[in-house]
C-alpha cells in the first residue's frame, strides 16, 4: 500500500510541476495584453460607477445643456440612436 501511495505522490509532484510550467507559458503569451486589458477593466469600472450614480451624469448633461445647448442636442441625438441600436442588437441576440 505504501508503494502505491509513494507512486501517487510522485505522480502528483510531476503533475504539479507540469501545471506550473504551463501556467508560466500561458502567462508569457498574454503578457503583451496585460496593459490594454487593465485599461479596459478601468473603463468598465468607470461605466459601472456612472451607471450606479445617475445623478452625476444627469447633472453633467444638465450643465452641458445650460452652457452648450447645440452640443447637448447633438449628444442627446447620438445617445438616443446608440440606445436604440443597442436595444435592437440585444433583441437579435
Amino acid at each position: 500500500m505504501s508503494k502505491t501511495l509513494g507512486d501517487l505522490e510522485a505522480r502528483q509532484r510531476q503533475l504539479q510541476a507540469k501545471a506550473a510550467k504551463e501556467r508560466e507559458e500561458f502567462a508569457a503569451h498574454f503578457e503583451p495584453l496585460e496593459k490594454p486589458l487593465s485599461w479596459a477593466d478601468k473603463g468598465m469600472d468607470a461605466f459601472h460607477f456612472l451607471k450606479s450614480n445617475p445623478v452625476l451624469w444627469t447633472s453633467a448633461f444638465a450643465v452641458l445643456a445650460h452652457y452648450r445647448p447645440k452640443l447637448a442636442s447633438k449628444a442627446l441625438a447620438v445617445g438616443w440612436g446608440a440606445m436604440k441600436l443597442l436595444k435592437s442588437a440585444k433583441n437579435l441576440i
